[in-house]
């Protein structure tokens, strides 16, 4: 019975850690909206290589890094870059805010 007590207490805990350290995790990658001039030069280039043939129409900051949200061909596309301009990934904008609830 000690045991058996002692495995829940054990499996709540561990529960309990993991949701705090989830959600420390979404917090640190909060999405803050900028202005272009707030933008380094490199990481504009970079973005507008990747609008060729669309238009950007919002930058936003995310830890260190940079993400350009491209409208192209009737879809919202996502390109996050370090401050190099360096593409690190790519993603449907608005695929990424109907999951999250958020408006933009």
């Amino acid at each position: 019975m000690k045991a058996k007590k002692l495995v829940m207490v054990a499996a709540v805990s561990a529960a309990l850690s993991f949701s705090v350290i989830a959600q420390a995790e979404e917090e640190k990658h909060e999405e803050q909206t900028i202005k272009s001039s707030d933008v380094p030069a490199a990481v504009q280039q970079a973005a507008q290589a990747e609008a060729k043939g669309g238009s950007i129409i919002r930058w936003e900051k995310e830890g260190a890094n940079y993400e350009a949200v491209i409208q192209k061909k009737g879809k919202q596309i996502g390109v996050e870059m370090d401050a190099n301009g360096k593409v690190l990934s790519k993603h449907n904008e608005e695929k990424e805010h109907k999951e999250t609830g958020e408006n933009h």
